[in-house]
């Protein structure tokens, strides 16, 4: 089932009224009802704000879209309140595997969860329909989230203290006079195109063919990854396991092709079953063939103009950077503008969320072009040397690490950030430094990451003075696990921001330190 537009229906949810006044106001619209629209919207909702969101659609998209979900995104999810809900539906898995040629062993393969005892596996599979359900259910609880479906943002102008957002429904137009708008409406971004904004970057010219199907039959939840393997020679090939008896197969087809009659069932069944065998039984969930690119904005903050996600960056699908990466810029953006919000902080604090989101897309780029370059390799010379190190990598470790498959997403640390505050004391390298995310471990019987509250949090040992503006954890004595990966010794303290982010730390911290960190991470 499809609208005028061709996108495919997950779920029927009907056309949101209109409001019935021509303009309104509202001091927070987001564009955009995806993953991190609806994301976004949670994290301000849960915060207490007024939000509207306006979503064109008036249902829920199928088809073929984002699957994996990161580690780190998951520690978001439960920040939200919905992490149970994704992990319990999603399909777990932590081990990739790489393969080369007609090589039945694989030459190399990878735990995404290298550091044990955390309460997340490193991903979880499942469609972007069933994540967007979960999260449209939670936004359902909060009678300050108003979720349109089927308002178009038609326009949007900024304006010294907001921007005047055109809205179109099929009931007829009204406006809204917002306080801020945050575009998250994706890689063709109506937002981005009203204020004359683009991208800059890369277009890679490659094609590849995205078949979805459903099979039963018992295989590993794991990621496995081919380079030229013999059903698809000269190519490479892909498959994850998701929910609901359903299989991501993906297979690189080159530039040159007729992408109409790629994804003809008749052409997609050979590669379908010299991939899993003739005999295979399985039923076309959803076949469609891509290209990608690696671009970004130059900023990402226009006045009270925010971008988030796609609109703000695009990256190829190998690394599954792309989703995940957009819920970063939701958790570097909320707590931020709620601090605004609340009068806590002044705008220039989004200057931060511009410098470190960008940080952030720069590293996902990063690691996704190269990623890019060595799987399809568009020399004899960088083809030789995917080839040497694949061979070496099936027999030394040392060249392991530079089997790329797709550096697959992970929490990005934020060094350089100016919302850090730098070390007075010694360290030798240990404990977690202030930019890097917060490190999960056992506290007591639950979990560190899942005992931070929405604010900044003071993780210390034996902590005993003024907390006025800041949460306090004191680990245990029997804490083990959470001493060792935090090197902590009496007296040590962590400050740690409302994202999760290791902002401070002290062998032995006063209240003064403490309030001149908080103030320096609020951009005061």
């Amino acid at each position: 089932m499809a609208n005028v537009a061709n996108i495919p229906v997950w779920r029927e949810v009907g056309a949101t009224p209109h409001p019935g006044i021509p303009v309104q106001t509202a001091p927070v619209v987001i564009v955009g009802a995806g993953p991190i629209g609806l994301s976004m919207a949670l994290d301000l909702g849960r915060r207490g704000h007024p939000v509207v969101v306006l979503s064109q659609l008036d249902f829920v998209a199928a088809g073929s879209k984002a699957i994996c979900f990161a580690k780190r995104s998951l520690d978001i999810f439960d920040r939200l309140g919905v992490g149970d809900a994704m992990v319990d539906q999603g399909v777990i898995w932590n081990v990739g595997k790489v393969f080369w040629g007609d090589r039945e062993d694989p030459v190399f393969q990878f735990d995404m969860l290298p550091v044990k005892n955390q309460k997340r596996p490193g991903f979880i599979n499942i469609q972007q329909y069933h994540v967007e359900d979960r999260l449209i259910e939670a936004l359902a609880a909060l009678p300050n989230v108003d979720l349109r479906w089927g308002h178009r943002m038609e326009a949007v102008e900024a304006t010294a203290d907001g921007a005047n957002v055109a809205v179109a429904t099929a009931e007829g137009r009204y406006t809204i006079d917002a306080d801020w708008v945050i575009a998250c409406d994706g890689s063709r971004s109506a937002v981005r195109d009203a204020l004359g904004l683009d991208f800059e970057g890369r277009v890679f010219e490659d094609n590849f063919l995205i078949a979805d199907v459903k099979m039963k039959g018992e295989r590993p939840s794991e990621r496995w990854f081919w380079f030229d393997p013999p059903f698809n020679p000269g190519q490479s090939a892909l498959m994850h396991k998701q929910p609901d008896d359903v299989w991501r197969l993906d297979f690189q087809l080159g530039w040159n092709i007729d992408r109409e009659a790629a994804v003809k069932p008749e052409n997609v069944d050979p590669l379908v079953r010299a991939m899993l065998g003739d005999d295979v039984e399985y039923e076309q969930e959803w076949y469609s063939v891509y290209t990608f690119q690696c671009r970004r904005m130059a900023r990402f903050v226009h006045g009270r103009v925010i971008f988030a996600g796609d609109s703000a960056h695009l990256v190829s699908p190998f690394g599954a950077r792309g989703c995940n990466g957009g819920l970063a810029d939701v958790d570097n953006l909320g707590w931020k503008l709620d601090l605004i919000l609340k009068g806590e902080a002044g705008a220039a604090l989004l200057e931060s969320y511009d410098a470190e989101a960008t940080a952030i897309a720069d590293e996902n780029i990063l690691n996704s072009s190269r990623s890019t370059d060595f799987m399809t390799p568009k020399s004899a010379a960088s083809s030789a040397y995917r080839d040497a190190v694949l061979e070496l990598a099936s027999e030394l470790p040392f060249a392991r690490p530079f089997v790329n498959s797709g550096r697959l997403s992970t929490a990005v640390a934020l060094p350089d950030s100016p919302l850090n505050t730098p070390d007075v004391d010694v360290w030798f390298d240990d404990g977690v430094a202030p930019g890097f995310p917060a490190l999960d471990a056992p506290l007591g019987g639950d979990w560190l990451l899942e005992s931070l509250g929405a604010g900044f949090t003071l993780l210390a040992d034996g902590w005993a003075g003024d907390a006025q503006g800041f949460a306090v954890i004191n680990v245990g004595a029997d804490d083990d696990v959470l001493r060792a990966r935090y090197a902590i010794e009496p007296g040590t303290a962590y400050l740690i921001r409302p994202d999760h982010y290791v902002c401070a730390r002290w062998r032995g911290p006063d209240a003064d330190a403490i309030r001149a960190a908080i103030a320096r991470a609020k951009g005061n």
